[in-house]
């Protein structure tokens, strides 16, 4: 199946597709920063660049977009119509990267938790989860 927008449709569309600052990022960073914790955002210097590092504890947080990294609900289930091969190969190298980037991490004495941007409708258990975390 052939992409149904044009060069400039699709060039505009992608253009809003942010890297940074999106709305799960923010609410996720208002719930860490309620919680009394204070980080660092998208460190490079920590290989994977996580969402938020808190250095002094060497722990990390991932916040995963469903659909980008392939999370088991409705939105990372959906497949894109066109261009199937591409998207399977793009989400299977995203998971693979994933992995990846937590051995290292492991392996460097880094511990890391992903939250899911679908878990983020419940703000209560992602704080549970977060401060549980950072605590232990």
């Amino acid at each position: 199946m052939t992409d149904t927008l044009s060069c400039a449709e699709r060039s505009e569309r992608m253009r809003r597709v942010r890297s940074r600052d999106t709305k799960p990022e923010l609410a996720l960073r208002r719930i860490v920063w309620g919680l009394g914790f204070r980080y660092r955002k998208n460190s490079q210097s920590i290989i994977g660049r996580p969402d938020l590092a808190f250095i002094g504890r060497k722990r990390v947080i991932f916040l995963h977009g469903c659909f980008w990294h392939r999370h088991d609900c409705r939105a990372g289930r959906r497949v894109p119509k066109s261009r199937i091969d591409f998207w399977q190969r793009k989400f299977e190298d995203n998971v693979r990267r994933d992995a990846v980037v937590g051995e290292t991490l492991a392996r460097d004495g880094w511990k890391s938790l992903v939250i899911w941007e679908c878990q983020l409708a419940n703000e209560d258990e992602v704080a549970r989860r977060v401060k549980g975390f950072l605590d232990a």
